[in-house]
């Protein structure tokens, strides 16, 4: 799983915007390889409903617990919409902004101003 990250951010260093925060970048590619991961390990719940119940209890519990919820809820729709296509559905600024049909800067932007708005919440930090 690490290897797989590590060649995946070799693979796309182009797209590194800001080499100061190279160690964030790489966080979030092990993250995101992580989840893909466990995607394809872990069988559907909806199969199953008794399976993964547990889990996203606990879950669930941990995010309403960390104020990750609140911060998250306290963002636009629109700033919702853009942070689920980059970081769950795992799609570059180009796709977004084609599935979207806006300009690829006008994505750049609003996902900064997104994160921005994230980082400055007390309740996550």
């Amino acid at each position: 799983m690490a290897q797989n990250a590590l060649i995946r951010a070799w693979k796309n260093q182009h797209k590194l915007l800001d080499p100061n925060r190279k160690k964030e970048w790489i966080s979030q590619i092990a993250r995101n390889e992580a989840l893909r991961e466990r995607e394809r390990r872990v069988p559907d719940p909806v199969d199953d409903p008794d399976l993964g119940a547990e889990e996203d209890a606990d879950l669930l519990a941990l995010v309403e617990g960390s104020g990750v919820w609140e911060a998250l809820q306290a963002l636009s729709d629109q700033e919702r919409e853009l942070l689920t296509l980059r970081y769950e559905s795992d799609l570059t600024q180009s796709a977004i902004a084609e599935q979207l049909g806006i300009p690829e800067g006008t994505v750049k932007v609003r996902l900064y101003r997104a994160r921005e708005k994230l980082r400055k919440r007390p309740e996550i930090q």
